[in-house]
């Protein structure tokens, strides 16, 4: 092991794992290429190798972590040809030929065991309990306990902007279903600095941003980018409602005069003190499902 080259080789995997968004690719390919180049001695890949290898790496990695978000993109030929050298992962001899740079062959053995270990806990930094969720057991544990239930929904909302976004969505919905109610996310958590738009069956549209309204100039500037996304019609009838991390009471006042309804996070933590088990389990349920559509494996 070469300290320098180790670390110039972890510094460049950090920057790959945390340049992931809905699926960690790169650094589940580098893994792979150090796996083969340490079963067979091999340092130079053809494009079809490195997609094989790549599958095969996914694979091993489902096992490890126990489910299979956040990983498993699909393959492109342009991994290996610009995105993979840009990491300084790969050399291209030819056309569609390369070859593993030294500083990860010198370092191998250790790599293969820090790689697994960092794209789990990017995993888990992330997506915290939900990958557990798909259990219905697991699911009652969670919610058996009412108290519980809402402090994981608090502990798992600040995440990030996608807990936010899909969890109120899951209480929303559940709420909404003892009315015979349907709403439905129409855009994925990804694109969250624009609102998550959900569309329902009874003519509301409800937009989802992890905001705190504690401003009329903030407010003014929500009310703004509404008024360009939606007709004056739907504005005019109130059939827009935000949903937002917090508001002040002035704030709202403001919005209420504009048409706008709001409803904040504390409210719909609130709202779900008033579901029972069986909801709740809904919620969790609601959940899982969401993310399974934004992080599942296509491989």
């Amino acid at each position: 092991m070469n300290n320098d080259e180790y670390n110039f080789c972890l510094k460049q995997i950090e920057l790959m794992i945390k340049r992931s968004k809905t699926k960690i690719i790169f650094p589940i390919i580098t893994y792979g290429l150090i796996k083969e180049y340490s079963a067979t001695g091999n340092t130079i890949f053809n494009d079809i190798e490195i997609k094989n290898i790549y599958e095969k790496s996914v694979n091993y990695f489902k096992t490890y972590l126990g489910h299979d978000f956040h990983i498993g993109g699909k393959y492109y030929d342009a991994y290996p040809s610009r995105n993979l050298p840009k990491y300084s992962v790969l050399t291209t001899i030819e056309n569609k030929v390369y070859r593993l740079r030294k500083e990860y062959i010198n370092n191998s053995e250790i790599l293969i065991n820090t790689l697994p270990i960092l794209i789990n806990n990017y995993i888990k930094e992330k997506l915290g309990e939900i990958p557990q969720f798909h259990d219905p057991e697991y699911r009652l544990e969670k919610s058996r306990d009412k108290t519980a239930f809402i402090n994981l929904l608090n502990q798992q909302i600040i995440i990030n902007a996608n807990n936010f976004e899909i969890f109120l969505f899951a209480i929303l919905k559940i709420h909404l279903e003892k009315f015979s109610c349907k709403i439905y996310r129409d855009t994925r958590a990804s694109a969250h600095d624009k609102g998550v738009d959900l569309s329902t069956n009874f003519g509301v549209i409800y937009q989802i941003k992890k905001l705190k309204l504690i401003s009329e100039k903030i407010a003014r500037n929500v009310y703004n980018e509404i008024k360009i996304n939606f007709s004056d019609d739907r504005i005019r009838d109130g059939n827009i409602v935000l949903i937002i991390d917090d508001i002040s009471k002035d704030v709202k006042s403001f919005l209420i005069n504009m048409k706008i309804q709001t409803i904040s996070k504390p409210d719909l933590l609130e709202l779900s003190k008033l579901l029972d088990l069986e909801d709740r389990m809904k919620v969790l349920d609601v959940v899982y499902k969401e993310f399974k559509r934004e992080y599942k494996s296509v491989i």
